[in-house]
């Protein structure tokens, strides 16, 4: 790790109180602060994980890092991805390479399988990324009441990590109410990864895989819930994981996560770079 890294790495450490998420005339590329983490990133996201990471990868590597690069230069410094996603871990890498590593905030999602070592499969996804450290790492797809006591290893292992320098903030994902409600006022976790838009569309409800709609009014009520508590959150299923095709729905749902459930950060995966545009636009909109 690089002197400068270290540095922010060590001032990160730091817990402050969660800066407000809605900040009228605030810009989608500003920094803000994931909660009690103290990890900053910017409000919008450069997600990798549509279709489970497909359309990213169907693009293949130089049209991906094009893509890349032109969020990086719009302004977006916050990149998602996570081990499910297939070789997105490799290709962020590469489309990454050569940007200063303290300029933007990367974050990973781990699947917390029974039998694999936490220590390893984090030092291997941080080699894949070509990164000395994930900013964010995230227990993914946690989808049962019980997962608190079933992930016990695995959030041992992310502090383990943690004191290593192998990453800043750690946290969770989270499908289905029954998830959900373990949320509120548990001590471990720092970041948030909660499903928000304005109409419930593959977001949570009491079967965590529904083909119906959410319970949006219970999801905003926990998230702020646990905002209050300091928790970053970071919102997720924006689009509807692609359902939402009129724009009109798509600004409608990022004035909802900004404006009503009050998140830090929203992630969206693009294809194209007229999309990274439009979410720009949109969310600079929202906050207007």
């Amino acid at each position: 790790m690089t002197p400068c890294s270290r540095r922010r790495f060590l001032q990160a450490t730091v817990a402050t109180a969660a800066l407000p998420a809605f900040a009228a005339g605030g810009k989608a590329t500003d920094w803000v602060t994931l909660g009690k983490s103290n990890v900053k990133v910017t409000r919008l996201a450069f997600g990798t994980g549509t279709m489970s990471g497909r359309t990213q990868r169907e693009l293949g590597q130089d049209q991906f890092t094009r893509l890349v690069r032109h969020a990086y230069d719009s302004g977006i410094r916050f990149f998602e991805t996570a081990e499910s996603y297939g070789d997105m871990h490799r290709m962020l890498g590469i489309a990454l390479k050569g940007i200063p590593r303290d300029s933007y905030r990367l974050m990973s999602k781990v699947t917390t399988r029974e039998g694999v070592d936490p220590q390893s499969k984090i030092d291997e996804l941080r080699k894949l990324a070509q990164t000395d450290y994930f900013d964010v790492m995230l227990l993914h797809y946690q989808h049962v009441a019980t997962w608190v006591t079933d992930t016990a290893r695995w959030q041992d292992g992310l502090l383990e990590a943690k004191s290593k320098q192998a990453l800043i903030g750690h946290g969770a994902s989270v499908h289905g109410l029954p998830a959900l409600r373990q949320f509120p006022g548990n001590k471990w976790l720092e970041i948030a990864m909660i499903r928000v838009n304005h109409n419930g569309t593959k977001m949570d409800a009491e079967d965590y895989n529904t083909r119906g709609l959410g319970d949006v009014s219970e999801v905003v009520t926990t998230v702020k819930q646990v905002r209050k508590e300091g928790m970053g959150v970071i919102s997720m299923k924006l689009c509807g994981e692609g359902a939402f095709t009129k724009r009109e729905d798509r600004q409608a749902a990022m004035r909802h996560a900004f404006r009503q459930a009050g998140v830090d950060s929203v992630t969206v995966g693009y294809k194209n770079t007229a999309e990274v545009d439009e979410a720009i636009e949109n969310l600079n909109m929202a906050l207007a």
